[in-house]
């Protein structure tokens, strides 16, 4: 299965008891954004979320996986411990080991949200950032479900 969002596509791949996603994207702020916008989309209907409120998000890695990987637990715990949705991701900032981002969103309703799926928590199994030969970005996250 697969999908595509702006200039990302992500698609999920089979991983025992949990659930892979591969995202790509044509530069790295297009990469995390999609990979923001792929862990929204697997949780809820993005289309009954609104973009009422921003939060902001600086976050450090290792290494751009390392990155990756930290930002998408950071935006998780948005949704898991304070009840955030993401609508829209903006990458305002990025170097291999630092991001700054925006997500525009809202506070779950449960008049208005359903929950698709419970992701629990993103792991560094599989977890990778790597450029194209074509020059773009494709990366793969594995969430626990």
């Amino acid at each position: 299965m697969g999908y595509r969002v702006f200039d990302h596509t992500a698609r999920i791949f089979d991983h025992t008891a949990d659930l892979g996603v591969e995202v790509t994207g044509a530069t790295l702020e297009k990469l995390y954004a999609g990979a923001a916008f792929a862990l929204f989309d697997l949780l809820t209907d993005l289309s009954s979320v609104r973009a009422g409120r921003s939060r902001e998000f600086d976050v450090l890695g290792e290494n751009p996986a390392d990155l990756l990987i930290n930002f998408l637990r950071e935006i998780l715990y948005a949704w898991n411990g304070e009840g955030f949705l993401m609508k829209n991701c903006f990458i305002r900032q990025i170097t291999p080991t630092r991001l700054r981002a925006v997500l525009r969103g809202e506070e779950f309703d449960p008049a208005r949200h359903r929950i698709l799926k419970e992701i629990k928590a993103v792991t560094y199994h599989q977890g990778s950032v790597l450029e194209t030969p074509e020059g773009g970005w494709v990366a793969r996250v594995v969430f626990d479900v």
